[in-house]
């Protein structure tokens, strides 16, 4: 470390030691300590590393499986079938991105990252897996009823993951559960399509709107089930099926004791948000029984939080709950379903552990088999029929389908500090104030004794005492950064350098991944490429806006700091060199309906993308560019047409005496482009692309899917040009 040569000189050393810049100076105090990690770390070894020794660093088959993978160029893969897939039908990630971002010329779709990838094969898959491991406890445990689950549609209310549960769902009467106006709507709407036995459970807090569209649905022969969240919703029920004509079917979500400890818990036990008491359900089973409608009253509810823990937890809530139904049955109910609400949970980080909220130590089928087997022995005990068992299992659903993928455009680190010469090093001190200068003559003691941590107390009184005397004005700012890289430097030498870089990301954490801002929720995060390659860096990620909280700086495992590789291109930067790709698994679950546009950035493009057994194995089947800068500016009440004429007026009003006014003309056509591209970075390869507004889209039905997965570009055609403003260039 022949820097550090400079910490020991004739001007602070004891006597008889030599200059800095002697050629008979002694070895460094220094040496013989383990050499620093540094920031710039030479380029890594890749003899010994492979694409498996990635997926064991980030632990892609754990949390991953059956679903993720990496192939053997070194890119995540997804395996859409799950288990079943062959080895030709997985899809490379990378080879998405570089389908959809590619400019049109190149035979790519020209959207800009942030990205979302949808995967309907694994929403498919995903709702199977969980049909069939009802299926197998059902059979395993000779159970008298099945299982009928619906789709919490408060979890992604995207038209397309909507319609496509119902479509794949419909051979198992797989349905919807709604919890507001809106959502109750579009259920309906779905449901049209969908198998006639399939349920519409309304849930959540019911005004005379509300209950009358409930009504509305069963007139429109929607098998749907009206659930007490309180117990004064019963008298609108009551009055407004009478003056419609309606025979409803009632629910009621009962508070159990039983509780979720964890924090997605706080919603169960007596004092959750939802449902009601035993004292409560028996007034509500005594009003119906007086107005002769116990007869509807056929459904029991419950709900002990998202992602239950441990399968114990489980079979002693469904236990509680099915002791209620069975009362409930005894007093003259015709119960039909029981309900038991949402709770399984995934593996954020494959530690299959039961003790975390991003964990469950359980598989589908373990689960099945605890809810089937716990409803048995209750009903088999008190000789009740069993139950059709109805599950609202949104996170479990969708959470796999969904991928977001954004790139790294640059990486910071301090810089290191160069090597100073024995006349640099004499000019450095010279300049110091009295007080700088003890402290210096501190640092170059404590080198030579070997006293490495009193090296670093010294070395941060030596900067913080340059700090406030340059406040003062009597130490300039180059012998500010020649104390910063001395600190640096002594730092690095004793191995107490810190040697996470901030990698900036052209991404919104508020608004694609509002659950880890908000409650502290962590996601897997890996890069989709370079994975046959050693990542040579940690670093932390940083993203767009201008607030503090944007960044993401925790990791599953209980890591501070994410493994990566070097940035190509200049300087550690990604100037001109390849691009750097991340993405966020597991994400598929409430993250769009949450996000925000916190400093009006909108939400990623979004494509859904199908296996295919085509030269790609993928087709292209839907894509949409993210919010343009006017829309995000519409939600916020601006009128970006005219904001744009304002501007337009003001470039006339500049550009007069301009050349035939072509000065202003470019102007208003360049603030034109702005409102419609993304508020998100265009990295300089990709200049050329296209601008497109939210208004245009690539579609092909699913009449038309076996031209698409055909197609040999493995995407669809595009819909037409570009809208534009037809004033923007007068």
């Amino acid at each position: 470390m022949p820097a550090l040569a400079c910490c020991v000189d004739a001007a602070a050393a004891p006597p008889g030691h030599h200059f800095a810049g002697d050629s008979s100076l002694p070895a460094s105090p220094f040496s013989g300590v383990p050499p620093a990690a540094i920031t710039t770390a030479p380029a890594a070894d890749n003899s010994h590393w492979s694409p498996s020794l990635s997926s064991d660093l980030y632990r892609i088959d754990a949390w991953g499986g059956p679903y993720f993978t990496v192939n053997s160029s070194g890119n995540v893969a997804v395996r859409p079938h799950g288990r079943a897939t062959l080895p030709h039908q997985e899809i490379d990630l990378l080879k998405i991105v570089k389908k959809v971002s590619d400019p049109k010329p190149d035979c790519g779709l020209g959207l800009q990252l942030p990205l979302i990838v949808r995967l309907p094969d694994v929403l498919k898959n995903r709702l199977e897996s969980l049909q069939g491991a009802f299926d197998l406890a059902i059979r395993s445990h000779d159970y008298g009823s099945h299982y009928q689950g619906v789709y919490p549609v408060k979890c992604n209310q995207d038209r397309f993951i909507v319609e496509d549960i119902v479509k794949f769902g419909s051979p198992f009467r797989f349905g919807l559960e709604a919890g507001s106006k809106p959502e109750l709507l579009l259920a309906m709407s779905c449901l049209c399509k969908g198998n006639p036995d399939a349920l519409l459970i309304c849930n959540g807090f019911k005004d005379l709107e509300y209950i009358s569209l409930a009504l509305f649905a069963r007139k429109l022969a929607l098998n749907t089930v009206i659930v007490l969240e309180q117990e004064e919703e019963l008298d609108l029920v009551v009055d407004l099926s009478q003056k419609l004509g309606v025979r409803p079917v009632i629910g009621v979500r009962a508070k159990l004791k039983t509780k979720h400890s964890g924090h997605f818990g706080s919603t169960s036990g007596e004092k959750g948000k939802f449902g009601l008491t035993t004292t409560q359900i028996l007034r509500v089973v005594k009003k119906l029984d007086k107005l002769g409608m116990l007869d509807c009253f056929q459904l029991l509810h419950f709900h002990i939080g998202s992602q239950i823990p441990s399968t114990y937890l489980l079979a002693d809530g469904v236990s509680e709950a099915a002791q209620i139904y069975c009362e409930l049955v005894r007093l003259g109910a015709q119960m039909k379903v029981l309900d038991i609400g949402g709770g399984l949970g995934i593996d954020y980080d494959g530690s299959k552990s039961s003790n975390s909220d991003i964990s469950v130590s359980y598989s589908l089928e373990e689960y099945a088999s605890a809810v089937v087997q716990a409803v048995r022995n209750v009903c088999e005990r008190r000789s009740v029929k069993h139950p059709v068992i109805c599950s609202e299992s949104g996170r479990a659903l969708v959470s796999h389908h969904s991928v977001l993928i954004f790139e790294a455009v640059s990486s910071s680190a301090c810089d290191d500090a160069p090597p100073m010469s024995a006349y640099e090093l004499q000019y450095f001190i010279e300049g110091l104030t009295e007080e700088a200068r003890a402290d210096y003559l501190n640092l170059s003691a404590a080198a030579i004794r070997g006293e490495y941590e009193a090296c670093l107390t010294y070395a941060d009184v030596l900067k913080q005492r340059c700090v406030e005397q340059f406040k003062e004005g009597s130490v300039g700012i180059e012998q500010l950064a020649t104390v910063d890289g001395l600190c640096d430097m002594v730092s690095k030498a004793i191995g107490a350098f810190d040697p996470v870089r901030t990698y900036h990301v052209n991404l919104s954490v508020f608004t694609s991944i509002p659950d880890f801002w908000g409650i502290g929720q962590m996601f897997p995060i890996v890069p989709i490429h370079r994975l046959d390659q050693r990542p040579a860096m940690r670093g932390v990620l940083s993203d767009l806006t201008c607030d503090s909280d944007g960044k993401i700086d925790k990791f599953i495992g209980g890591e501070s700091s994410l493994p990566l590789h070097e940035l190509e291109g200049n300087g550690g930067n990604n100037g001109g060199g390849q691009k750097y790709y991340l993405g966020m698994f597991l994400g598929g679950a409430y993250q769009e309906a949450l996000g925000g546009v916190h400093n009006l950035f909108g939400g990623p493009s979004i494509v859904r993308v199908s296996q295919s057994d085509g030269p790609h194995s993928f087709a292209v089947t839907l894509a949409v560019p993210g919010p343009s800068c006017g829309d995000v500016l519409r939600v916020m009440q601006h009128e970006p047409e005219l904001m744009f004429e304002t501007l337009k007026h003001r470039a006339e009003e500049c550009g007069q005496g301009d050349d035939g006014g072509m000065a202003s003309a470019a102007v208003a056509t360049s603030l034109a482009g702005s409102f419609h591209n993304m508020p998100y970075l265009v990295t300089a390869s990709s200049c050329s692309m296209s601008a497109m507004n939210n208004h245009g889209f690539y579609y092909c039905s699913e009449d038309d899917y076996d031209d698409v997965v055909s197609d040999s570009t493995g995407t669809a055609a595009s819909a037409g040009e570009e809208e534009q403003w037809s004033y923007c260039c007068a």
